[in-house]
């Protein structure tokens, strides 16, 4: 097994090589406004990191948002047309989940309590997710919202808060810990986990969760269903 892992929901555009058993070479870059530009070369370096080509890749897993819509259509659409192009699957997993999962492997969050993952949605929104600690990993157990921050805080009730959510609005989300943002070494990890327990991570539609900021003026004026 050979999978390149991307993410580009969040402000980091992130790319690593796991091999089934460990991270061999990994990329991230913290930029929220130049995931085009950042990404192809984060993927030719990570190859090159590793020792490794194109051909060897036997699969791509991409994170799935929520995200702003133009970086994270970037990260997916690199994702498909590498893996079309090899002629391999492509997977996909919720990029809170990854975030969670990063919190869990990293000791940020005891098992047995729960966390927040809540991460920049911009407009002064949130896209979060609530997650209850195992000693096994981080389960979900909310799917994957769009909120104020104010309204977020009104649900915590006393949890903690990773990703740069809790760093954007302090007041409202002061208990943060763990990542900031996506890792793609731990996107991949969190992929061979779920994979050798049978889950299906076929599906790779984006967590959009609303409307792209930029649209044209007359689909502006059509209600969101």
């Amino acid at each position: 097994m050979l999978l390149l892992a991307i993410d580009t929901s969040t402000s980091a555009i992130t790319v690593a090589l796991h091999d089934g058993a460990s991270v061999l070479a990994e990329s991230s870059t913290i930029d929220a406004r130049r995931h085009g530009e950042h990404l192809a070369p984060a993927v030719v370096s990570v190859l090159r990191e590793a020792g490794r080509s194109a051909p060897d890749v036997t699969a791509v897993v991409a994170g799935l948002g929520p995200g702003p819509f133009t970086g994270l259509r970037v990260g997916l659409v690199t994702a498909r047309t590498f893996a079309l192009a090899r002629g391999i699957p492509v997977l996909g997993l919720c990029s809170l989940d990854a975030l969670a999962h990063q919190a869990w492997r990293e000791g940020a969050v005891a098992a047995g309590q729960s966390l927040v993952v809540a991460t920049d949605a911009r407009r002064k929104e949130v896209y979060w997710s609530r997650f209850e600690v195992t000693p096994e990993g981080a389960v979900p157990v909310t799917e994957p919202r769009v909120s104020t921050p104010a309204a977020l805080a009104e649900l915590l009730d006393g949890a903690p808060v990773v990703g740069r959510g809790g760093l954007i609005y302090p007041e409202l989300l002061p208990r943060r810990v763990g990542p900031l943002d996506v890792n793609a070494g731990h996107l991949a990890d969190l992929a061979v986990r779920r994979q050798a327990a049978g889950d299906d991570l076929s599906g790779i539609e984006p967590l959009y969760l609303r409307r792209p900021d930029a649209v044209p003026t007359a689909e502006r004026r059509q209600p969101v269903p």
